[in-house]
């Protein structure tokens, strides 16, 4: 299997991956290591490719996979009492061995840990969460001095590529005006713009006073031998996984 692996300065316990679409058992057009199981992919390839990643990776649980609906919503996965997919866009955990993910395929995947590898989160932060507050959210749910914070932005739709409306771009200015330089008007396309969500979140992570943000060098839109787009693929597509947790 391919992993993408963060290049950030996490320490050493902290553990974070997400997936490619590489070397799973999927067939086309969720070819091939689609993990999302809300697709209309056949369930027991699904059932294998989440084996699959969970022994390739060595992970030391079950993920909490989240049934997610891009809310704002953040959930401590320490604290569920019951085995129910819970309805959440992002979690957090200070309990070593708890596997916090997301699933993205053109939404952004946001990873945030601490300096002391006591604290991490796993984030889905497509532009509605974004806007809504998503990694704000979260960050509050951590708990933690801001500059203790380190955050890996993984592979979403790149700049480029991710068309908008303008109640996206209205969105966004107003909470931050600043936001303005993450839009490009669209070339001879009245009203539309095309959107950085990488931009966008650096943005609402800088706001906060987490300066230390690393990653944002992907497009899931154009890497078509390693990542799913549900924008590309008009809707017919898998998912990928990102993932993060602590050990001891």
């Amino acid at each position: 299997m391919q992993f993408i692996k963060p290049e950030w300065p996490a320490p050493n316990n902290i553990h974070a991956y997400t997936t490619t679409r590489e070397a799973g058992y999927s067939p086309p057009p969720f070819a091939s290591l689609n993990l999302g199981k809300s697709v209309n992919d056949d369930a027991s390839f699904v059932s294998k490719n989440r084996e699959l990643l969970i022994r390739s990776l060595g992970l030391p649980s079950e993920p909490i996979w989240l049934k997610q609906v891009h809310s704002n919503k953040v959930i401590n996965i320490d604290q569920l009492s019951n085995t129910a997919q819970p309805e959440a866009d992002a979690s957090i955990t200070t309990i070593a061995n708890r596997v916090c993910i997301v699933m993205t395929a053109d939404c952004l995947p946001v990873l945030i840990c601490n300096r002391d590898g006591t604290k991490a989160a796993a984030i889905h932060a497509g532009w509605r969460g974004l806007a809504s507050g998503i990694l704000e959210n979260a960050i509050k749910e951590l708990n933690e001095p801001v500059e203790q914070l380190l955050a890996w932005l993984g592979p979403a739709i790149g700049p480029t590529r991710f068309e908008v409306s303008e109640d996206v771009v209205t969105a966004f200015l107003e909470k931050d005006a600043k936001a303005q330089s993450a839009f490009i008007p669209k070339d001879a396309t009245p009203g539309k713009w095309l959107g950085n969500l990488y931009l966008l979140a650096t943005q609402r992570l800088q706001n906060l006073g987490l300066l230390e943000v690393y990653g944002g060098n992907h497009c899931t839109y154009t890497d078509e031998k390693n990542f799913y787009s549900y924008r590309r693929d008009q809707g017919v597509t898998g998912r990928m996984a990102t993932l993060i947790w602590l050990s001891a």
